[in-house]
């Protein structure tokens, strides 16, 4: 299935930098990123929720969002893309 990630992270202290970069760096372990602060991640659902409970531990709800947008199996229907193409194709074999 496909989730599209994005998430605003304050960066206003030090600490706030370090959310950002811990964020970033998590959904890279699951996903893609196709613009600054938005990751499109194709997982199964134990992947999931790996992902969503890592991105909870790391966030501040009082100073941060986190937005997830379920697209599911057929995503590819609900998907446009306009402008710089990616180089990349969500179904390929990803090596990290």
């Amino acid at each position: 299935m496909l989730v599209v990630v994005s998430y605003d992270v304050s960066t206003k202290t030090n600490t706030g930098k370090k959310r950002l970069r811990k964020v970033a760096e998590t959904c890279l372990d699951y996903g893609v990123r196709v613009q600054n602060s938005v990751f499109e991640c194709n997982v199964d659902p134990a992947q999931w929720e790996e992902l969503k409970n890592e991105l909870l531990k790391i966030y501040k709800k009082e100073e941060d969002s986190l937005r997830f947008y379920y697209l599911g199996a057929n995503w590819q229907r609900r998907l446009e893309h306009f402008g710089k193409a990616s180089n990349f194709n969500l179904e390929d074999l990803l090596i990290i």
